[in-house]
């Protein structure tokens, strides 16, 4: 990409990856996985709070998109970069188009700070057309990932679950706490969820490969959105009914819930990409973890506490 500023001096590479958001969810197993493999790792961060355990063998620095120059003093010495900087919806200043601008400046920082890799979680189906913010953002993303001249690996992860997931919790919180649970319309539309160990192992795997690879990130199972609703609340031993509602009906009660809870639980967007089927692919499966196991398995935990997406990402 562009840009005017000379790459700062930089100190031998050796295992050094840098994080984004190793506090978080993805980035945390992420960060964990190298970790575990002996890599050095550092982090960049937008809040320094909820520490893992872990951050103690890190380096932590904040994630700030002021210009490029000073974010590549930060990546000094940075083999492979792994991005899961994102926002889930617009809210007060954070919005998918400045998310877009910030990862420009990224992408300039790595550049200048001569990264040898980056590897770029996505979503499946990103397409530069789409009405869906989300997924038109995550589209020019790769394409301006495809334009950097840097090496790169882009993962493509459908529904990604895990014990510190919001979707898949909070489904079943509310299926533990409701007499109803409302599907919006057939519920027939599929969703291919992946472990986050084995998302976070997908990753760290492609740092190595030196071609310019984008691949889906898939689960073995493929349920419907009725299917897998059914199958956590079995886990969890709610007797909830369901009924088949229209999906604004859907995004309504949503809102109501959003008033009492402080926090957003689904957006009208999310629900039509859902809808949509973009949430999975026929590419070939990377894990290994299946879901209907894994929730049977962690079934006494899902779904106790209420996991709010304000709290984690917005705090304060």
């Amino acid at each position: 990409m562009p840009g005017s500023a000379p790459a700062p001096e930089r100190q031998d590479r050796g295992d050094l990856a840098v994080v984004t958001g190793a506090f978080g969810y993805s980035g945390r197993y992420i960060t964990r996985e190298l970790l575990a493999r002996g890599k050095k790792v550092k982090t960049l961060v937008s809040h320094k709070h909820l520490l893992p355990p872990e951050a103690g063998e890190i380096v932590i620095d904040l994630l700030d998109f002021d210009d490029a120059r000073s974010l590549a003093e930060k990546l000094d010495g940075a083999q492979v970069f792994y991005n899961t900087y994102w926002v889930r919806f617009n809210r007060g200043p954070t919005s998918f188009e400045k998310a877009v601008r910030n990862t420009g400046i990224l992408l300039e920082a790595l550049r200048m700070a001569g990264v040898t890799r980056l590897v770029h979680l996505s979503v499946t189906n990103p397409e530069s057309g789409s009405m869906l913010p989300y997924f038109a953002g995550k589209a020019t993303i790769e394409r301006m990932i495809k334009e950097s001249g840097l090496s790169y690996a882009i993962v493509r992860p459908a529904l990604i679950f895990g014990p510190e997931d919001i979707l898949v919790n909070n489904i079943a919180w509310l299926l533990r706490r409701f007499p109803l649970f409302a599907i919006p319309g057939r519920g027939d539309y599929k969703v291919q969820p992946v472990f986050a160990a084995d998302m976070a192992r997908q990753c760290v795997d492609l740092a190595d490969i030196p071609q310019n690879l984008i691949v889906d990130c898939l689960g073995e199972d493929v349920f419907t959105f009725e299917e897998i609703l059914r199958l956590i609340a079995k886990s969890v031993g709610s007797h909830a009914g369901f009924i088949h509602v229209p999906p604004f009906l859907s995004i309504a009660l949503c809102r109501l819930l959003n008033c009492f809870l402080d926090d957003v639980l689904l957006t009208k967007d999310e629900l039509s990409g859902l809808m949509n089927n973009l949430l999975v692919s026929t590419g070939t499966p990377c894990g290994t973890t299946r879901f209907s196991n894994w929730i049977t398995e962690n079934a006494a935990n899902i779904g106790k506490e209420y996991h709010s997406e304000l709290a984690r990402h917005f705090p304060g």
